[in-house]
């Protein structure tokens, strides 16, 4: 038990250290980016030198980049992740009101390209050196280095344009709040592809592999089919790398949504920070980073929680570990 714990504890203090370091890369990189939240607030309007002055205060320009880096630190220990300088209103509530979209997204992209990807793998391994195999990993070698935004880009001319069966942008009608299964197909299917192309042939590799051990051999001179043997004895234990790729998965998902909500006008966390980019609104952009970050961690501590659970050789590693500091 206090193997286990120790392990966790550190886990925990690299994943802060890492979140640490996250933030002060891009504070500094905002820092030192042309332009200012004041010039992107002001524009080339006219305003007067006291007016000036209280947006410098207002902002903390005012300030040395130390200073005003510590005050931030403190104030994202508390929750506080500033306030927008474009629209007045706290990032933690910006970021509230998108992120629930963008999980949504990343969840049902997840499930779908893990779902398929168990699929495909098996019947890729099944039928290894033959055609199947063969259509089945070349596509996901193409569907890998196909860019998510020029994808997404030809759906939309495709199902949205030409077609006109699917809408091409946005999460609901104009004026409506939430989602809309409709309006989810297009950028669901564009964030799953990668996703899915990868683990496509990671679940292809782990499956072969499962297929050349002694239990197999064993089980097949017990007279059990293929398909039994496949499914009942070669998949539990392919699925076990799956956990870890699943894992880091979703922080790709996140990252890339960035560019997908981008393209599909889809109102989350994504669109939030490429807007805030724009404008020069340097409190969303760490905002959102920050939240970013911390989700992606939460899902790799969870994903090692989860693989010490169902992995007897790593719980056995932690068996033996606590014997010997007994």
């Amino acid at each position: 038990m206090k193997a286990i714990s120790a392990h966790y504890a550190k886990l925990l203090a690299s994943s802060l250290m890492l979140l640490l370091v996250v933030v002060t890369i891009l504070f500094l990189l905002l820092e030192m980016a042309p332009g200012s939240p004041l010039d992107a607030l002001i524009g080339d309007a006219p305003v007067s030198p006291e007016f000036e002055a209280q947006m410098v205060a207002r902002f903390g320009l005012d300030q040395p980049l130390w200073q005003r880096y510590l005050s931030y630190l403190a104030r994202v220990a508390t929750g506080d992740l500033g306030m927008s300088a474009i629209s007045g209103r706290p990032v933690t509530e910006l970021i509230a009101s998108r992120a629930p979209y963008s999980l949504v997204l990343t969840a049902w992209a997840l499930a779908i390209s893990t779902a398929i990807c168990i699929v495909l793998g098996a019947v890729a391994a099944r039928t290894r050196r033959r055609w199947l195999d063969g259509s089945i990993s070349g596509g996901s070698l193409v569907f890998f280095s196909v860019p998510n935004f020029w994808l997404g880009l030809m759906l939309v001319w495709l199902f949205a344009v030409i077609l006109d069966w699917l809408p091409g942008s946005g999460s609901s009608p104009h004026g409506e709040f939430g989602v809309r299964p409709e309006y989810m197909i297009l950028p669901v299917i564009t964030t799953a592809m990668s996703a899915l192309a990868f683990q496509t042939r990671i679940m292809r590799s782990s499956a072969i592999e499962a297929l050349g051990q002694d239990y197999i051999d064993t089980a097949r001179s017990k007279g059990l089919g293929a398909n039994r043997v496949l499914y009942l004895h070669a998949l539990p234990n392919a699925m076990l790398p799956m956990i870890t790729i699943i894992g880091l998965n979703i922080g790709n998902l996140l990252a890339g949504s960035v560019v997908i909500e981008r393209v599909f006008g889809w109102p989350g966390m994504g669109l939030l920070m490429v807007d805030a980019i724009n404008q020069r609104d340097n409190m969303v952009v760490l905002g959102v980073t920050i939240v970013m970050t911390v989700m992606i961690i939460v899902a790799n501590i969870l994903t090692d929680i989860v693989y010490g659970i169902v992995d007897p050789r790593l719980r056995a590693r932690f068996t033996r570990s606590a014997r010997s500091q007994a």
